[in-house]
């Protein structure tokens, strides 16, 4: 065969994205050292590396260990698992594949799903000693929930059991009670054992009673390929390319459908259309192009189109809202708080919104719904999400990359969670925002006086009640109309139904946020005095106000002089234990880093401290 004929027939196979799954200790990284090993696509310099360092971490004498191929980090060879995500390259005469080797074990599930986030096919591995263990459920599950619709069940190191047909049996009998809660488009049931080879790339002599298909030739037969036919075009704007002064093109990947020259588009936000003038590919000009190609397309008119705005011929599948359910998977030790301020990435572009409600969370085991206020690392649960504007989307069902999202820690910039678009929540027609005749400005004319919101945050004892109480009275003797809004006096009514749990504080204080907002805009100076102890909860309530209206005032009181003072013997139980999720104890107090004031309350009395307040008030034209 010529290199022009070999090349030619390259480009023509079929391309599959696999991903193997299972608890650990499954073989899901042997079996890949398997396919590689059986289809020669190992280097010589890699499997000598790999005999040699079989010899000093492998699990298999003097044989060489193939998990050793894939455990690519130090610590996964060390410790004997997985960890990261790894991908390999291999193929057949009749089919290219790309193969994900995914961590095992519980406390890595967030890459297990980051890797079944791009793939055709799933490989479920279940070690046929153990049968269908906890975390075999749940990559099952989420399989399901990313819409991977095809799976292989390898029912692996059957050398094990003596390749009993019966614990073959046995288990895909399990496996059909948890796999009928979801409607996989194929499911494949192999026997095999990855170790010596039987049912991988070649029929097992030890298992004449299984008749069907080896995993290779079962995985060269798949046909995952959406229609181009039946899909129509979308693709988000990456890049606005203007290479010269007579040309505009919009450059981006296409994410749906097929697009053809002369093809008519709407352009998401504006909705203005045009016609498909020219497409252009790294192999040049072409008459059409398909999903995931990467191109940059010109229109026969000149429209408005900015970077993240989409290009599509498909806006009746296109949504467009700031509200929407989803289902989430959380994949940071913090926990999902509802009501706290994210970053939102959607495929391109970023807003910022909030988990409004976490509606129920998923029992892996069990598949059912369970109450919950908050996420915690690996969890799963159905979320109502609401935006600061609109944004375009699709359902996750309809188009994978339109419909996702991951959410981004807005002090930290980590990713801490993944979310899969189920619908858009659209806000009751009926409600709207009334314009009142006597605004914020004519009622603060009328007091005779600048509105702001003065936050005290600090710790259980620092002495925030006691100076906003001082420097309310001292306001109060210059004729200001002020109010004072005090933590356990609001949880008398307001927020009787809060406990203190990590959840019930963001609630807590959004809702005492929103009560100095509308005080603010009454035209009155209110005083906050709450321990608010989450930054991510103090710059939303900042973000409500407009600019120099809130005022955030840190009263700095060490926690070995709070313990001192003690006023309600809180600490006391806290350190007895009798008190639960006591700030500073075992709750977490973040330090606000720039606030507009910092009081010192151990060198000076709460008299002098309100001054401080006062001073900085008459400075700043606020009194």
């Amino acid at each position: 065969m010529d290199i022009e004929t070999f090349f030619k027939k390259q480009n023509f196979k079929n391309q599959l994205k696999i991903l193997t799954c299972g608890s650990v200790d499954d073989g899901k990284s042997t079996l890949i050292g398997r396919l590689l090993f059986d289809s020669k696509s190992i280097y010589s310099d890699q499997l000598s590396q790999t005999k040699f360092e079989s010899e000093k971490y492998g699990t298999q004498g003097k044989e060489i260990d193939l998990a050793l191929l894939i455990d690519g980090l130090q610590a996964e060879r060390e410790q004997g698992i997985t960890i990261d995500v790894a991908y390999r390259y291999f193929e057949t005469d009749k089919c290219k594949f790309i193969i994900a080797d995914t961590p095992g074990h519980q406390e890595y599930t967030r890459n297990m799903a980051t890797g079944a986030s791009n793939s055709d096919v799933g490989i479920i591995l279940i070690d046929s000693t153990k049968g269908i263990l906890d975390q075999t459920k749940r990559h099952t599950f989420i399989l399901s929930l990313l819409e991977v619709n095809h799976v292989v069940i390898a029912i692996n190191k059957m050398d094990l059991v003596n390749y009993d047909k019966k614990v073959y049996d046995e288990i895909i009998k399990s496996f059909e009670i948890i796999s009928k809660n979801f409607n996989f488009y194929s499911k494949k049931y192999i026997p095999l054992s990855a170790l010596v080879g039987d049912n991988v790339f070649t029929k097992s002599d030890n298992m004449p009673w299984y008749k069907n298909e080896t995993l290779i030739n079962t995985l060269e037969k798949f046909e995952v390929s959406k229609s181009y036919i039946d899909e129509k075009f979308s693709m988000p704007v990456q890049w606005v390319n203007r290479s010269s002064s007579d040309f505009r093109g919009y450059s981006g990947t296409i994410s749906s459908g097929k697009i053809n020259v002369n093809d008519e588009i709407t352009v998401v936000p504006s909705g203005e259309k045009a016609k498909i003038k020219k497409i252009l590919t790294p192999d040049g000009n072409s008459d059409s192009s398909f999903e995931n190609q990467a191109v940059t397309i010109s229109l026969d008119k000149e429209i408005d189109i900015s970077r993240g705005d989409l290009i599509t011929s498909d806006l009746q599948n296109i949504k467009i809202a700031d509200q929407f359910s989803a289902h989430i998977i959380w994949m940071h030790k913090d926990a999902m708080l509802p009501e706290r301020n994210y970053i939102f990435r959607f495929i391109n572009s970023y807003v910022s919104g909030k988990i409004t409600k976490l509606e129920h969370k998923i029992n892996i085991n069990s598949y059912e719904k369970i109450a919950a206020k908050s996420l915690e690392l690996n969890d799963i649960g159905y979320c109502k999400i609401a935006l600061s504007k609109s944004t375009f989307f699709k359902s996750y069902s309809n188009n994978n990359q339109l419909g996702s999202f991951v959410i981004i820690d807005q002090f930290n910039n980590l990713t801490v969670g993944a979310g899969m678009i189920d619908f858009e929540l659209r806000r009751s027609s009926n409600i709207s925002w009334h314009d009142m005749t006597i605004d914020k400005k004519k009622r603060s004319t009328l007091n005779s006086q600048k509105p702001c919101a003065l936050w005290f945050t600090g710790l259980s004892g620092s002495g925030k009640s006691t100076i906003a109480n001082i420097l309310e009275q001292k306001l109060h003797q210059l004729n200001k109309r002020t109010y004072l809004l005090d933590g356990d006096n609001i949880r008398h009514g307001l927020n009787k139904d809060l406990g203190f749990t990590d959840a019930d504080r963001v609630e807590n204080i959004r809702r005492v946020a929103e009560v100095s907002k509308l005080m603010t805009d009454a035209g009155l100076i209110t005083l906050i005095s709450f321990i608010s102890p989450f930054k991510s909860e103090r710059r939303m309530a900042r973000d409500l106000f407009d600019t120099n209206e809130f005022i955030e005032i840190f009263v700095d009181t060490p926690i070995e002089e709070c313990e001192k003072r003690d006023p309600k013997g809180l600490y006391k139980k806290a350190r007895s234990g009798k008190l639960k999720n006591f700030t500073g104890i075992d709750s977490d107090y973040e330090i606000p880093l720039s606030p507009e004031i910092k009081l010192k309350t151990v060198s000076k009395n709460p008299e002098e401290l309100a001054d401080e307040i006062l001073n900085y008030m008459k400075k700043n034209n606020i009194i």
